[in-house]
């Protein structure tokens, strides 16, 4: 609608001999209870017109009418002119631009992105509040690369410390040598398994130690099994054969399991950043600091950052026994990756408990000089809750990742068994469009929130075919898909003209339009729920337009048949193509 911000700055410069910018004309899509398909906003422009909204609506109102052939008439509510735009203009918006196969898709800009999400611990499976990261991270990066951003997709493995020191140790006491095909276990559930085992005996001997007379903290402190955990981590630090070996052989496991939830989920990365290779980096960083005066030392020795003048408060680098913390780590690894992939822009997919952490991280690189640290951003999401409340990890009570997969899979197939309307699908179509079901639902469910807030997920209520959920997106595709095949489509370059299109029709264009504009403002946002909702709405769209219209299929042949099957052609693509982007396949036949 660029030709109506032109013609309405000619418009003022010849009514009130005053020249505008750009900016100033607002230009909406007119409300649905007046007539119309464009409004601007007339405020701004009283300014020069130096008279009332509704005066100055009427003279632009008018004057658009007399010089514009698209605008055939005008209304006037309040300060608001709404524009009535000739059918013709959208016909040719929807043959010439809409209908074209590059329609949506950006060129490369030049620049490049990384993208850092999952970031598990090796000491436990992936749980739902993994899911949400993977899938915000994963369809942030396909929106990303939709945009004309080169993406790199990578994972920041926290695969040493403490806490794998636990699972290693209580293997070593309890496990009696199992092993994830001894116990029929994937590896991560059971590295996991003797984390919750290390839980509760060190909670045992926490009680024992307090019965003696000990405070919380002092047994938790000298309880044996923490003094002999920490211990383990000194001994890998060190580099003892056998606690290394251990290490690297329970990780296998772990990273063994985990392939199989990310290949289940649809994720991927182009590259994996393991802690046990970073934790050292970033001392160089905190010399560089301390040259240039940005790090002072105390007089224990251990180095600071003094960010109270920014409103943050003083912050450890390292300490005095010169060991790194995760402030010192992460300075290191940011360093890292920037050498190695010279990103313009790399983005943080972590929970919101990290606020601080990276308001902190990114002020003291840019304090640095770091020129790469204006790129930095961290995309912080809220937690996930279940009707049921909150989850929790070390009692065991987690919602696993795998069951949850395996859950709404199943739950995909009871319902769409319960349609009846797949009987004549073969064995392996029907196993794969339960998967594609219950994933989506999944995917969708947990993408359509806006990622900064909590949300509450229900698995019953992700899997509906009517309402906002992925089934019913998907359920769209399949019935465009079918219509077309009944319909023998064949796709016309050449597309058709023709006059008196329906109200529904002229909506699905300007729908269909939007969806350029919908990919630059879900990618400048780092956030894909406005794309899931606008698919929604494109779904929502086309089933009124199947209602309202007399069967597509036994339209008379000519222009308006083929002018409703390439509407609707266009509208499957789209949903497949965005959908693909939130992680979503849609199938052809539900």
């Amino acid at each position: 609608m660029n030709f109506i911000i032109t013609a309405t700055l000619k418009a003022v410069k010849e009514l009130y001999n005053e020249e505008l910018a750009e900016s100033v004309i607002n230009i909406q899509e007119t409300r649905k209870e007046f007539e119309g398909q464009v409004t601007i906003v007339v405020f701004p422009i009283t300014k020069v017109s130096k008279k009332s909204p509704e005066q100055t609506a009427n003279e632009i109102g008018e004057y658009l009418v007399a010089n514009v052939d698209d605008v055939t008439k005008f209304n006037v509510v309040k300060g608001f002119l709404n524009l009535s735009i000739a059918e013709r203009y959208f016909l040719k918006q929807f043959n010439e631009e809409i209908m074209d196969e590059n329609f949506g898709s950006y060129k490369p800009n030049g620049k490049k992105v990384m993208v850092e999400y999952s970031s598990p611990n090796t000491n436990k499976p992936l749980h739902l509040g993994h899911v949400r990261n993977n899938l915000l991270g994963y369809s942030v990066a396909e929106l990303l690369k939709a945009y004309g951003y080169e993406v790199f997709k990578v994972n920041l493995v926290n695969d040493r410390g403490i806490h794998i020191c636990k699972s290693m140790l209580a293997w070593q006491k309890w496990g009696n040598g199992e092993t994830p095909e001894s116990a029929g276990l994937k590896g991560d559930h059971l590295v996991g398994k003797y984390y919750v085992i290390f839980d509760k005996e060190y909670k045992k001997e926490i009680e024992a130690l307090k019965a003696e007379g000990q405070t919380e903290d002092e047994a938790k402190k000298n309880a044996p099994l923490i003094k002999e955990a920490q211990q383990m981590l000194l001994a890998w630090e060190q580099g003892d054969e056998a606690v290394v070996s251990l290490w690297k052989t329970m990780n296998e496991w772990v990273y063994a399991g985990f392939n199989i939830t990310y290949k289940n989920l649809g994720v991927d990365f182009d590259k994996f950043y393991y802690e046990s290779n970073t934790y050292l980096l970033g001392k160089d960083t905190v010399d560089e600091g301390l040259e240039k005066g940005v790090f002072f030392k105390k007089e224990d020795g251990s180095v600071w950052i003094d960010l109270t003048a920014d409103g943050l408060d003083q912050k450890l680098v390292l300490r005095a026994d010169g060991t790194s913390v995760y402030i010192t780590q992460d300075l290191g690894t940011a360093k890292m990756k920037f050498d190695d992939f010279g990103m313009d822009e790399s983005i943080y997919v972590v929970g919101n408990e990290q606020d601080y952490h990276f308001k902190v991280l990114f002020l003291i690189l840019e304090k640095l000089g770091k020129s790469w640290a204006k790129g930095l951003y961290h995309l912080s999401y809220g937690m996930v809750d279940l009707p049921n409340g909150k989850m929790k990890s070390r009692e065991g009570t987690v919602v696993d990742a795998d069951e949850l997969i395996a859950d709404m899979i199943a739950t995909a197939q009871e319902k769409t068994e319960e349609l009846g309307k797949i009987n004549d699908f073969s064995a392996d179509y029907k196993e794969e469009l339960y998967k594609n079901i219950g994933l989506g639902a999944l995917k969708y469910f947990l993408l359509k929130v806006e990622p900064k807030k909590r949300l509450l997920f229900d698995p019953n209520e992700s899997i509906d075919f009517q309402g906002n959920t992925g089934p019913f997106i998907q359920y769209t595709h399949a019935r465009i898909k079918s219509l077309l095949s009944k319909a023998d489509y064949q796709f016309s370059i050449n597309t058709p003209t023709f006059s008196g299109i329906a109200d529904v029709e002229l909506e699905m264009i300007m729908q269909l339009a939007k969806y350029p504009t919908e990919i630059e403002t879900a990618a400048k946002a780092h956030s894909p729920a406005s794309l899931a909702n606008y698919l929604y709405e494109l779904a929502k769209l086309f089933n009124k337009f199947y209602h309202e219209i007399p069967p597509i299929v036994k339209t008379e042949a000519g222009d308006a048949k083929q002018f409703r099957l390439n509407l609707s052609k266009k509208t499957a693509d789209l949903i497949n193509k965005g959908m693909l982007i939130l992680g979503i396949t849609s199938p052809e036949r539900m």
